[in-house]
């Protein structure tokens, strides 16, 4: 028996190390025990087609983003344009509805006018003055807003001039008096105020 194994301490269960098996001493130094990176040698030809293989899938990647970034954008600009046309078809049905609805207000709003002195504070005058001011606030509701330009200059994009007076009370141009209130539902007019003009 050798000295070091003699001096050796002797540990309990300890595992005999099979023969042919490297044993894994600290004192080595690191990665002795580790199996080697195995090195591949390329030709310059064999490197310049790998190098433009990679260029050719970069180019390709960058061109399939360039096409997705496109068709993004496109899509978006076309959902822009048919919820820009679905508004404008929406508020033109909008239009035509009120229109109507604006017909039967100015019939109310005469008759409330030209109501009898006689039957002012019956119950009849009450109920129709009911239906008017809920049909006002209907309208409201909807986006509709009256306009009654009284004493403001004409403006052709917002009232129509029923007649031109001389009026010596206004300057030329401003409205006398309002016939019937014009509408509007946004920006939009749909349907001008109809008015007197001093001339």
């Amino acid at each position: 028996m050798s000295e070091d194994k003699k001096k050796r301490p002797k540990i309990e269960n300890e595992r005999p190390i099979p023969e042919g098996e490297a044993s894994k001493d600290e004192n080595l130094p690191e990665g002795e025990n580790q199996p080697q990176e195995t090195m591949i040698a390329l030709s310059m030809e064999e490197y310049d087609a790998l190098q433009k293989q990679v260029e050719a899938g970069d180019n390709q990647a960058k061109e399939y983003l360039d096409s997705w970034q496109r068709e993004r954008a496109d899509f978006l600009n076309y959902k822009k344009r048919i919820e820009k046309e679905q508004e404008f078809f929406r508020s033109n049905v909008m239009a035509d509805l009120v229109l109507k609805y604006l017909d039967i207000q100015d019939d109310l709003e005469r008759a409330l006018k030209s109501r009898p002195p006689e039957l002012e504070g019956t119950s009849w005058v009450e109920g129709i003055d009911f239906i008017y001011h809920k049909l006002l606030a209907l309208l409201e509701k909807e986006g509709v807003k009256q306009m009654i330009p009284t004493a403001e200059m004409f403006d052709p994009t917002l009232h129509e001039a029923v007649s031109q007076e001389e009026n010596p009370d206004h300057p030329s141009g401003q409205i006398i008096e309002v016939i019937s209130p014009g509408y509007q539902i946004g920006d939009r007019i749909i349907r001008p105020a109809r008015v007197r003009v001093a001339r």
